[in-house]
């Protein structure tokens, strides 16, 4: 008898609410509902009729729907399909949201690598080496590493960038891992290669496998292997084949062609490193970058196109970015290859959602765009140097140099020129001088540049002539004099010429050397970066400040 009753209630609600749908001409507040509330009326209706513990009279605020009625410009069909994109979408907002708000604790004034997490064993080899101490960018970066986090890593030049990434990655993989209870005491590698590191050139690449092979020690070095272009590929083969390495550092092209050529295998790879990440998406890379990122792991939550063998497996690889400079197209390609990034500075973890929140995904103009990259490029720059440019002849810029090594007492100086055939000349002029010098670009051969490299570390040379092809990445510490021979293209470019000298808290000179009508390039470096680049003057065997009175108002009007 209740089923009968229970029955008829829900038929009478159920004739009821359509009834009110029906008149929704002659009602103001039904004629206004769309299609999708109308639905909505009509089911709740019956969950109504299904569960009516209140006895509660029918009305609109029963429903739970508002008495005030926007008027949409069109009418559209409601689609379930859409309403779940929609939700999902706003989820994935509120996962962001939560994301970036949760603060990364990291020990910003560590004393010791100790602190830091890092493996014993790590820290004894670090300790033969003479370093104790982390730097800032170091205290940040490894804990945060270890996590297992998405990281971009963004300091200025000199501060200690590559062991910022190179230590996690040491003591979570290879012979200088923490040993567990459970694990042998002997390392026996079995996964194959467990991190590849990217360099846009070949001396950078070089310099991290010399980085690497340092903490690891002679006896264990082969754990590292080189895939520079330029060197032998047959031989780069065999080594893969023979070392059996956890660790590739390499150019993008050399280890795209290889990972084509079937002979580099690195769909079980956990860590990749793109050193230099803002000079990786020039447009010269991008097939072997596209290669790269669909081989090396697989990111997480993300299907790849690729099928491999029954007894081969993806892992889950983890994004390391690193750069002096981070402008809005290193951030754009941060979200799309990495999972929920975190931007890490000197005494700093934010989420790259959150700062995209402030306002750097609102970049849309092109002016814009360039006063982000000029701000990148500001913090690149290390504390401790002193900017001078010094006006003269085209045909006395040589001697001018000269004069300018000889009033700093400069023991070791890099020389930057825009074009490779004039470095010949200014090495031979020097030479007839009494300076030692030698130069460096990308039509040497391998041998020749890791030779002048080597020299010029020793202080067998004393000037080194070279192009953009050493604004990147070259790491020698006792540098203390850089001159800009030919002006920078940009102001980007100027801060990598920079960042060359005055690396690890030491003091550097940067002195440009330009013609007349060329100062005005100058002090538009000057107020794009906020340098006070000083005009001198080489008098009696010194190097001499001059003051700009006429110009600094003019700059100060404008």
């Amino acid at each position: 008898m209740e089923a009968v009753i229970g029955h008829t209630h829900r038929r009478l609600l159920a004739f009821s609410s359509t009834s009110l749908c029906s008149f929704h001409g002659k009602c103001p507040s039904f004629g206004g509902l769309s299609i999708h509330n109308r639905v909505k009326l009509h089911h709740n209706s019956l969950l109504k009729g299904r569960d009516d513990r209140n006895n509660e009279p029918l009305s609109l605020s029963s429903f739970a729907l508002n008495c005030e009625v926007e008027t949409p410009k069109k009418e559209k069909t409601f689609s379930p399909r859409k309403s779940n994109i929609a939700l999902r979408v706003s989820s994935d907002k509120i996962k962001r949201t939560m994301k970036s708000s949760v603060e990364i604790q990291a020990p910003f004034a560590a004393k010791s690598f100790f602190e830091l997490g890092i493996s014993s064993l790590l820290i004894k080899q670090l300790e033969k080496e003479g370093l104790n101490v982390p730097t800032e960018v170091q205290c940040a970066a490894i804990p945060t590493i270890i996590k297992k986090h998405d990281v971009v890593i963004q300091s200025y030049t000199g501060s200690g960038k590559t062991l910022a990434y190179l230590l996690p990655i040491l003591s979570l993989v290879g012979p200088l891992k923490e040993p567990n209870d459970e694990e042998e005491v002997e390392f026996n590698p079995k996964h194959g290669i467990e991190a590849v590191i990217i360099a846009p050139s070949r001396e950078l690449g070089m310099q991290i496998v010399r980085e690497v092979e340092r903490l690891l020690g002679p006896p264990l070095k082969r754990f590292v292997q080189q895939l520079v272009g330029g060197a032998n590929r047959s031989r780069q083969e065999e080594a893969l084949k023979k070392n059996k390495p956890l660790i590739v550092v390499g150019t993008p092209g050399r280890i795209a062609e290889i990972s084509a050529a079937g002979k580099l295998h690195t769909h079980g790879c956990r860590f990749l490193v793109l050193d230099e990440v803002d000079e990786l998406l020039s447009f010269n890379y991008r097939e072997d970058m596209h290669r790269i990122l669909e081989h090396v792991g697989r990111k997480p939550g993300a299907a790849s196109t690729i099928v491999l063998g029954p007894l081969a497996k993806w892992s889950e690889r983890q994004t390391i970015m690193v750069s002096a400079t981070v402008p809005f197209s290193v951030v754009r390609a941060a979200r799309s290859w990495g999972t929920n990034p975190l931007l890490v500075r000197a005494k700093g973890v934010v989420s790259l959602d959150s700062l995209s929140a402030s306002g750097v995904s609102s970049i849309a103009s092109a002016s814009a765009t360039k006063n982000s990259v000029t701000q990148a490029a500001i913090g690149s720059l290390p504390p401790g140097l002193n900017h001078y440019y010094c006006v003269s002849k085209a045909q006395h810029k040589i001697d001018t140099l000269r004069r300018c090594i000889h009033a700093l007492d400069a023991k070791m100086v890099i020389v930057f020129m825009n074009h490779t055939k004039p470095l010949k000349d200014l090495v031979f002029k020097l030479e007839a001088r009494g300076i030692k010098a030698a130069e460096l670009h990308g039509n040497l051969s391998k041998l020749l540049r890791t030779t002048t490299l080597k020299n010029f570390k020793d202080g067998n040379i004393r000037v080194l002539a070279t192009n953009e092809l050493s604004a990147r990445g070259l790491d020698v510490p006792d540098c203390d004099l850089i001159v800009n021979l030919d002006l920078p293209t940009d102001s980007v470019h100027y801060a990598h010429r920079a960042g060359r000298t005055g690396r690890l808290g030491r003091k550097g000179t940067v002195v440009t050397i330009c013609e007349e009508p060329e100062v005005f390039v100058v002090k538009k470096l000057r107020r794009q970066l906020g340098l006070g680049i000083q005009l001198c003057e080489l008098s009696e065997g010194r190097l001499v400040a001059c003051k700009e009175e006429e110009d600094d108002k003019a700059e100060a009007v404008s």
